[in-house]
């Protein structure tokens, strides 16, 4: 069996771990940014600004990749987000301030997250890709329990300053563990044509439309899952993020082989409603137990359904262009940010936060129809 635990597997998994804790101890943001003025349409606004910025950034972002190799966007991503962590102790009010660094911040985030999975690609086996995206992910998911977990209890100790803290240490860990790496060889063959190609290729268009629906629905429990505990509790959001987490990492780590062995189709289908009735689940309640249940069953959805997409992405594009069409990839959940952060903020302010995350259900359940109605031989030859 093709060796994945590598040297620079490992090293790679490490610091995709740490600048994945830095990320979720910073989902905290939003509660902190209510208490200095921000309402959940504002908070909606900063995060569609932020991720508009990080897709900005995606055409260079791909071409620098296939030309020059992960490493240097590995290690400007990682300088740039520790500086901006450390960046939101100056915030005291919502203002320019706070926008500034979310869109510096979202631009460094975008250049971590898509030359880690990036390099990840390019390292391992192609008889076990998906596997081995699945548990390379991994270490992106453990980080979102923990830092769920822990940040919880730090703000309520320590108040929202040790969070930003413990998240700048993070993140220069992070950046500190991407310096050992090496970019792997290029493949020989025709100059990578760029991000546009990837985006117009005909057989990733129905994986761009399955995980931009996808992505937008994710908005509603990343940008909005704080405010809605504190306005259906105490704030509190490990139950649903451990879960979540946990979730996603034991599927993984216990059934990440299954998409390689019985094709990635017959697990992204249950996976996917899995997601959405995790999202559904919240309109059971708003107890512990019950953002417990949701959080394991979008953890499940999640632990396969990222990686399956992004698998059979690889699969797909040129070799010479992977990093292009990664770049598209990691683009889908800023682009999704951007629709679903205003859009889900208009819906939860409107109607409630449960109509919210019905709407959000029924955005995943469409990608999932989507890809079911375009990726056909038929479907995808009359393009």
């Amino acid at each position: 069996m093709d060796k994945l635990f590598t040297r620079p597997f490992v090293l790679a998994s490490a610091a995709h771990f740490l600048h994945a804790l830095s990320y979720y101890f910073l989902l905290a943001l939003p509660g902190y940014l209510k208490q200095v003025g921000a309402t959940e349409i504002g908070i909606g606004l900063l995060v569609g600004v932020a991720s508009a910025a990080a897709i900005g950034i995606r055409p260079p972002l791909g071409r620098i990749m296939d030309t020059r190799g992960r490493r240097q966007v590995l290690l400007v991503g990682g300088g740039v987000a520790t500086l901006c962590s450390a960046g939101y102790f100056l915030v005291t009010g919502f203002g320019p301030l706070v926008f500034a660094l979310r869109v510096v911040h979202a631009s460094a985030e975008a250049m971590l997250f898509a030359a880690l999975f990036a390099f990840a690609s390019d390292i391992v086996p192609e008889s076990r890709r998906i596997e081995g995206i699945a548990l390379f992910g991994v270490s992106g998911l453990i980080p979102m329990a923990i830092g769920a977990a822990l940040s919880d209890v730090i703000i309520q100790r320590g108040g929202y300053g040790p969070v930003f803290l413990v998240a700048t240490i993070s993140a220069l860990l992070g950046a500190l563990a991407t310096l050992p790496l090496v970019d792997a060889p290029r493949a020989p063959g025709e100059p990578p044509r760029g991000v546009w190609a990837s985006v117009k290729q005909r057989d990733l268009l129905p994986l761009w439309a399955c995980g931009l629906a996808f992505a937008t629905s994710l908005a509603a429990p990343f940008a909005f899952m704080k405010t809605y505990a504190s306005a259906h509790g105490n704030g509190d959001v490990a139950p649903y993020f451990s879960a979540y987490g946990v979730a996603a990492a034991l599927v993984r780590v216990f059934f990440g082989r299954a998409p390689d062995r019985l094709g990635p189709k017959p697990v992204l289908f249950p996976s996917m409603l899995a997601y959405v009735a995790g999202l559904l689940a919240l309109r059971l309640g708003d107890g512990p137990r019950v953002m417990e249940i949701s959080g394991f069953l979008c953890g499940v959805g999640h632990g396969f359904v990222f990686p399956i997409i992004l698998g059979m992405v690889v699969t797909r594009a040129r070799e010479r262009e992977r990093g292009a069409a990664l770049s598209v990839f990691t683009a889908l959940f800023d682009l999704g940010n951007v629709i679903g952060g205003p859009l889900l903020g208009v819906v939860a302010r409107g109607a409630g936060y449960g109509a919210m995350f019905v709407t959000a259900a029924a955005l995943a359940a469409g990608g999932l129809l989507a890809l079911v109605a375009l990726d056909r031989p038929r479907a995808l030859t009359a393009r």
